[in-house]
Order: C-alpha cells, then sequence, then structure tokens
C-alpha cells in the first residue's frame, strides 16, 4: 500500500506523521507533496518520507491519496491532478466543506473519503469522523479507518451531514475549550496569579476533569451536583452560567460552524 499525502500544513503533516510512524505501510516511505519550497528542503530531512515537488512522480504511484489543502485551493488542485488520476485510486479528503459529489465530478473519480480530524491529532488524541461514497468497498472503508485510527480515534458516520455535524463539535470543539481556558486564566491573572500560576491552575483543571469524566459512567451534570453543594462556591458559579444563558451560547457556536461547514459546501 503506497499512501501520498497532498499539502504538509497542520493537518497533512500530522496525518502524514502518524501513518509513517505506523506498521500499516509496510516499511513503505510514506509519499509528501508540497509547493512550499521550504516545506519540501524541511521535510526531505525526514528519513520516513519521500518528498515530492511535482505531482506527475507521485500521484500515479499512489494507492491512496489523503488531499489537506485549504478548499479554496481545491479547484486550481483539482485541475492539476485529473489527468494523473487513476480509477482504482481512493482519494481521502480533509478539507471542510468540499463534498464527495464535488470531488468526484471535479476528479472524474468514484472513491471518494470525506473525513473531519481536529487539532489534538497532533498529540495522537484526535478525534475524525468519516464517511464514503458507495463505491468504497468493506475492505477499502476497513483500510481507511486503520490509517485515519493512527492519530487518534475514527469515528465512521453515515453521510456528510454528520460530517458538517461533527465539524461543529469535533472539529472546532479545541477552541471552544481554548476560549473557555483563556477567560479562566485571565480570571486567575486578575485575581493575582502569575502567569505560569494561572497556567498550572488552569491546565491541571482541565486534564484532571477530563480524566475524572472518561475513566466513569457518570454524566456531566452528576458530576457538577458531586463538586456543586447548596449554597456553595461552585454553585455561585454555576448559577452565574446559568443565568447568563452559558450552556445555550455554547450550543449556537457549535450550531454556528455545523451551518457554516453546510454553507461551504454548497
Amino acid at each position: 500500500m503506497k499512501v501520498l499525502v497532498i499539502g504538509a500544513g497542520n493537518m497533512g503533516l500530522t496525518y502524514a506523521e502518524g501513518m509513517a510512524k505506523s506498521p500499516l505501510l509496510n516499511r513503505r516511505n510514506l509519499m509528501i507533496y508540497d509547493v512550499s519550497e521550504e516545506k519540501i528542503s524541511s521535510l526531505g530531512k525526514i528519513s520516513h518520507f519521500d518528498v515530492f515537488e511535482s505531482l506527475e512522480e507521485c500521484l500515479p504511484k499512489a494507492d491512496i491519496i489523503f488531499i489537506a489543502v485549504k478548499p479554496y485551493h481545491s479547484d486550481d488542485l483539482f485541475q492539476k491532478m485529473k489527468p494523473m488520476v487513476k480509477p482504482d485510486q481512493v482519494f481521502i479528503s480533509l478539507m471542510a466543506g468540499v463534498t464527495i459529489e464535488t470531488i468526484q465530478k471535479s476528479l472524474e473519480v468514484k472513491k471518494v473519503v470525506r473525513a473531519m480530524p481536529n487539532l489534538p491529532a497532533k498529540v495522537g488524541l484526535g478525534v475524525t469522523s468519516f464517511t464514503e461514497a458507495k463505491e468504497i468497498s468493506r475492505v477499502e472503508l476497513l483500510m481507511v479507518r486503520n490509517l485515519l485510527d493512527t492519530t487518534g480515534e475514527a469515528i465512521h458516520v453515515a453521510n456528510e451531514n454528520f460530517i458538517n455535524a461533527s465539524t461543529g463539535i469535533s472539529g472546532s470543539g479545541p477552541a471552544y475549550v481554548f476560549y473557555f481556558m483563556q477567560s479562566m486564566m485571565e480570571a486567575a491573572l486578575k485575581m493575582g496569579f502569575s502567569q505560569n500560576d494561572s497556567k498550572v491552575l488552569v491546565t491541571q483543571t482541565f486534564e484532571g476533569a477530563v480524566k475524572l469524566f472518561t475513566e466513569s459512567d457518570l454524566s456531566p451534570n452528576s458530576w457538577m451536583d458531586m463538586v456543586a453543594s447548596k449554597g456553595g462556591t461552585t454553585r455561585a458559579a454555576l448559577d452565574s452560567m446559568e443565568d447568563n444563558n452559558v450552556k445555550e451560547l455554547i450550543k449556537e457556536a457549535a450550531y454556528a460552524a455545523f451551518n457554516r461547514a453546510t454553507e461551504l459546501g454548497q
């Protein structure tokens, strides 16, 4: 199995690293293509990559092609790719908002998978939702899942609507967490803590809360009830959030990302 990653940005390089370090490639180097001379130079120093600056030299050789460029670059890229693609190749798109049908028509191919990764894939804790065109076989789908699993956990979804929905939850989700963390750090700084102590207080609180949640069967509401005693400090904080409609605002933010992902696909 020969894998090519087109685009060495955040997500492309993250998946390239994860797959190259896994046993799935049977000791073959992963192929990676980018247009940036600076990136080509730096990637060339990595032993487990075969780096290309010409699509003609790598695209025809690949069995599976990951497309990891910004969506607004896709039209130009597809024009370059189209004369070189083969009907048995599998194309996995990491591009937000670009539909399976668009890729099929643009490249005149059938075997397309659409995936939505998120940034924690960079540390092996990503979650990637994916769905496929009907022409993808079960064997190919399993192979795709195994490749996506190299950066965390992959979740198969029924259709592209769920890809757009997962954009609003997991794809954009890390930014919501960072937003909350930044707000808590700013509050800690205002209370007089140093920058370093503020970071430690917030980071350890998030890590501990996530670990408690993942290692139990309790819901978030149950954990909040355990922490927040009547008339206590935590209940005062939660009551303030409820009074300010924070929960509904977070839901609205997730739907804003979902709706934007749907718009991009149209």
